[in-house]
């Protein structure tokens, strides 16, 4: 696992504006786009049940649970052979996976705009998680290729 730069030609780079996060990690991979986002998101049970927590803390804040979600988790903005982005918007913030492949390199990027104060705060708490959820999945990927 590498953290790089994410290729000029992702789909999601309209969207990155100053002050935004975006964290981009590679790995070697056989696997396609689709097929790297998938085994990505498949959660082992300690960040399930994170999620879980998650969900039952912000949801009196009026915020989107994970229930809440489409087919992958998140709702598919855009796919093709090479690059998948799922994401969506909430009042807090805003954020987009994408999976990039290209040249035998799997890009796996994550983007968040902050819409306000409780973005900013809800991000500065979930980061540590994130992080080690984000390296998990990419072990995975590794061992699958």
């Amino acid at each position: 696992m590498t953290t790089t730069s994410l290729p000029r030609h992702a789909h999601i780079w309209p969207r990155v504006a100053p002050g935004d996060f975006l964290d981009t990690y590679s790995i070697a991979t056989p696997l396609s786009a689709r097929q790297a986002l998938e085994l990505a998101l498949r959660s082992p049970n300690w960040a399930q049940s994170l999620l879980r927590l998650r969900d039952a803390l912000v949801r009196p804040l009026g915020l989107k649970t994970a229930s809440s979600n489409g087919q992958l988790g998140f709702p598919v903005e855009y796919e093709t052979e090479e690059e998948v982005l799922i994401g969506m918007d909430d009042r807090h913030l805003d954020f987009r996976i994408t999976v990039l492949k290209q040249d035998g390199i799997v890009h796996i990027a994550t983007w968040v705009h902050r819409n306000n104060a409780l973005g900013r705060v809800y991000l500065a708490l979930v980061m540590p998680f994130h992080k080690l959820i984000l390296q998990s999945a990419v072990k995975r990927i590794a061992a699958a290729g």
